[in-house]
């Protein structure tokens, strides 16, 4: 009876996992906007910073702040029968966004897979109400073609991870002045050369040496770990 009861214990609790996973699809640029182009009635959230959305965003977007604390009051306005689209800039935020949602008791919950920065990368339609075209591949390509390493630093003014790695790959270029260039590039102030590169997440390191890409990371990068790259080259 016991072995019984554990049973159907288990076999509820799956179902009901199972419940809120079904409730959410994470989906790929080109099934997002399929999805919601098919799609009547829906809701779709961008839930980055005001900053960020002001720089770009889906067309018909409401922007609710993943990360303010007024998030979860906010989405009471929202009708959790409808479907609901959920994006960020590269899919942290909207996957913790998407959770919530589901908690929430929202029935019908699309997600998409890399957020902005793979919208654009797709070439996909998108608003902005700061668009500004920036640096040329032409002058970045200027820009490299030098004797020296070229450290090129892809950040964004609300980019947390970027602003506390900004003034470690700062004092890199002044210590390493002899060998390396520091590239620093805003990413919202860039949009053809961020397009062009299909640069799609933030923090983004890449070393270039004769014009070619070496070494590259995305996210939080360690001081000895360029020490390591600028001193092997």
């Amino acid at each position: 009876m016991k072995y019984f009861c554990s049973l159907l214990f288990i076999l509820f609790f799956a179902a009901c996992q199972s419940g809120t996973s079904q409730s959410t699809q994470k989906l790929e640029v080109d099934a997002f906007e399929k999805q919601l182009a098919t799609s009547t009635n829906f809701q779709l959230v961008d839930v980055r910073t005001a900053d960020e959305y002001k720089a770009n965003h889906l067309k018909g977007a409401l922007n609710i702040d993943y990360t303010a604390d007024t998030f979860e009051k906010f989405i009471q306005s929202l009708d959790k029968n409808k479907p609901t689209f959920v994006y960020c800039l590269s899919g942290g935020r909207s996957a913790s966004a998407a959770k919530v949602l589901a908690q929430k008791g929202f029935k019908e919950i699309y997600e998409m897979k890399g957020g902005m920065g793979a919208w654009k990368a797709g070439n996909k339609p998108y608003e902005a109400v700061i668009k500004k075209a920036g640096m040329s591949m032409a002058d970045f390509n200027k820009e490299l073609a030098t004797q020296k390493l070229v450290l090129v630093d892809f950040n964004a003014k609300w980019c947390a991870p970027c602003q506390k790695m900004l003034p470690m790959v700062t004092e890199l270029s002044k210590t390493y002045k002899d060998k390396l260039t520091l590239l620093k590039i805003d990413y919202d102030e860039n949009e053809d050369l961020v397009k062009s590169l299909k640069v799609s997440e933030i923090p983004l390191l890449l070393i270039y040496k004769n014009g070619k890409v070496i070494w590259q990371k995305i996210g939080l990068t360690e001081k000895s770990e360029l020490e390591k790259i600028i001193g092997a080259n």
